[in-house]
């Protein structure tokens, strides 16, 4: 390609006659000229939203949702490749998205490259304080409408799913899948995302951000929720990355949590009047939620950090850690006991390693 396209609009112009799919509700395979085809029937099992269009008919809105039971697995979308997904959009009525897990696999892997809580997905990991998100491949537009714009190529398979394993019904899922069908390059990886808990504690104030994974890729964002306990300033710690064979001592290390994440001076309005994180959003990295409304109680933040222009390679193998620190009054780091998840989002080339078993579902559960 001519370098003069190689950025986010300089390529559209080469994109014509793309063949160009999607698969939602009302076209749940994605072929051509299948969608809207149900004529309306509030009676029947899988169209109980289309009452709203008796009066209209067939084409009228009448499969916009689908329902997923307690317990349930359904099939958002099932593509025979080669292609690329563009762009993939949900929301639910269901309040607790963590109780909705989200796995993708390509080209019929056993186990997902994906594997993840909904919302912690789309950088909205606190079901408690729902919030907006406003970056480049991640966005959360009010109300907890959950778009993600990260690429994901597939050679022969895609299978996308959602569990609920919630005791509730989820009765509204809307979603919809935007694809490309193309042949994808032979050295082109593929995307991946898992998610992490983990209750940080003073005799070991580090949480693991990812590990396991063998092999070569590049890694490209971070999400983290995090829920401090303590009072007072709660991200001190450093951001580690392991690369290739690295033992006790990493690579790569940031200076501060709210240094890697964007921020400064701890994320302060102002550091000497106004010591309250202040929210902010940016295309790169941001603090969408900072709920500190009672000092004295357990506060929620979100933070992202996309490495879009910035990614890391691995050749071998890849570990990243984030430390739980704040301050003791004598101006010594204080190891802190905090509750973090985590996303980390990679690209490598397949075959990867199986993810740590997913907590259940009350180890998942929001504070």
């Amino acid at each position: 390609m001519n370098p003069l396209f190689h950025n986010l609009l300089g390529s559209l112009p080469l994109q014509h006659g793309a063949v160009t799919r999607q698969i939602n509700a009302e076209n749940p395979t994605g072929e051509k000229g299948a969608a809207c085809r149900w004529d309306p029937d509030p009676n029947h099992p899988d169209l109980p939203h289309s009452g709203a269009a008796l009066d209209l008919g067939r084409g009228w809105k009448v499969r916009p949702f689908i329902r997923v039971a307690a317990g349930e697995t359904v099939t958002l979308a099932d593509i025979t490749g080669p292609g690329c997904i563009n762009e993939f959009w949900i929301t639910s009525d269901l309040p607790e998205f963590r109780a909705l897990i989200l796995r993708f696999y390509w080209d019929g892997e056993d186990t997902p490259s994906v594997e993840v809580p909904m919302g912690d997905f789309f950088a909205m990991g606190h079901d408690a304080a729902p919030h907006t998100v406003v970056s480049l491949p991640v966005h959360v537009g009010p109300h907890r409408g959950c778009a993600s714009y990260w690429s994901m190529p597939f050679r022969k398979h895609a299978r996308i799913t959602l569990e609920n394993q919630g005791p509730r019904d989820a009765n509204i899922v809307a979603y919809r899948v935007l694809y490309k069908l193309q042949e994808i390059p032979e050295d082109a990886a593929y995307f991946h995302a898992q998610w992490r808990r983990s209750l940080t504690s003073r005799s070991y104030p580090e949480h693991v951000i990812l590990d396991g994974v063998v092999g070569r890729g590049v890694y490209v964002g971070t999400y983290l929720a995090w829920t401090a306990f303590s009072r007072g300033w709660w991200g001190e710690g450093e951001v580690k990355f392991y690369l290739d064979g690295d033992g006790e001592f990493p690579t790569l290390s940031d200076n501060g949590t709210e240094d890697y994440f964007g921020g400064a001076w701890c994320f302060y309005k102002d550091p000497k009047k106004e010591q309250v994180e202040q929210e902010f959003n940016s295309p790169f990295l941001g603090l969408p939620l900072a709920y500190n409304k009672d000092p004295q109680s357990p506060r929620k933040f979100s933070l992202y950090r996309w490495h879009l222009l910035d990614s890391i390679g691995f050749q071998k193998d890849i570990k990243v850690t984030v430390q739980a620190l704040g301050w003791w009054p004598n101006h010594r780091y204080q190891p802190l006991t905090d509750d973090i998840a985590s996303v980390a989002y990679w690209y490598q080339l397949e075959p990867h390693q199986p993810f740590p078993p997913l907590p259940a579902m009350d180890e998942r559960w929001d504070r």
